[in-house]
């Protein structure tokens, strides 16, 4: 009996440590940045700038001393909701599959590629027959991105400034949960239709000088499991049985320690 019984708890102490085992994670699996030592300055050669895309939603805004000169250069339409009844409020340009705004006076200008100061020089050099030194003020309206996968909060966020880095979007997500993989993370980005897949490590510096560390308007950020949330998904799947299976084992092995 003292044999069996030995053999019983030998069979529940390995249970034991292979769920242990494979529920545990190490240190590597979840900090940043493991390979950037103390007091190391670290220069980005990043210089990405955003460039509008075809669908973007593009505010821009025209001034100059003389505002009635200016004012055909600026689409406005009366808003009838509560409290703007009769006020003008300033409409902002599509950009067609074309990757063309349609602008009053001009016509069509192609802006598709172009950064927000590129953009500037265009619209005053095709401005130039009709207004004299012009002020230009132009705003992405759509500036998106979306966070998904083992985040703390995965979801869509608008960006208010001109930039945002994969981290800074990973920190609206409140950050990535314990179960999430740090050195494989994905962004997918869309240039006028055409998906590009791009992963970054986390876990080295380099990351910093990645082709995608800086995030463009409409980028998706996913952040996959790490082998202990599968590990855990694959025995939350067959909990069922093996409770079962256990709870049988459990029986039979009191009845004959019982007998015995």
């Amino acid at each position: 009996m003292n044999t069996l019984k030995t053999k019983f708890n030998h069979y529940g102490l390995l249970v034991f440590l292979g769920v242990l085992i494979a529920s545990c994670g190490s240190k590597k699996d979840v900090v940043y940045f493991q390979d950037a030592a103390d007091y190391e300055t670290i220069v980005s050669d990043n210089t990405h700038v955003n460039t509008f895309k075809v669908d973007d939603v593009v505010g821009i805004n025209v001034s100059t001393l003389d505002a009635l000169a200016s004012k055909p250069f600026n689409l406005f339409s009366s808003a009838q909701g509560e409290g703007n009844i009769g006020q003008p409020q300033q409409l902002d340009y599509i950009v067609d599959k074309n990757g063309e705004i349609d602008f009053p006076v001009v016509g069509n200008i192609k802006i598709v590629g172009l950064t927000p100061e590129e953009t500037k020089t265009l619209l005053k050099q095709e401005l130039q027959p009709y207004l004299k030194d012009p002020i230009i003020n132009i705003r992405l309206r759509n500036f998106t991105v979306t966070v998904l996968g083992q985040v703390n909060r995965p979801g869509t966020y608008e960006v208010n400034g001109e930039q945002i880095t994969v981290l800074e979007a990973i920190g609206l997500a409140n950050d990535l949960n314990i179960k999430g993989k740090r050195d494989n993370v994905l962004v997918i980005r869309d240039f006028n239709g055409t998906k590009v897949y791009t992963r970054i490590d986390l876990t080295k510096k380099a990351a910093l000088n990645s082709p995608v560390y800086y995030l463009t308007q409409n980028d998706v950020v996913y952040v996959e499991p790490n082998q202990s949330a599968v590990t855990q998904s694959t025995l939350d799947n067959r909990a069922g049985l093996t409770v079962s299976i256990a709870s049988l084992i459990i029986t039979t092995g009191v009845i004959i320690l019982t007998r015995n």
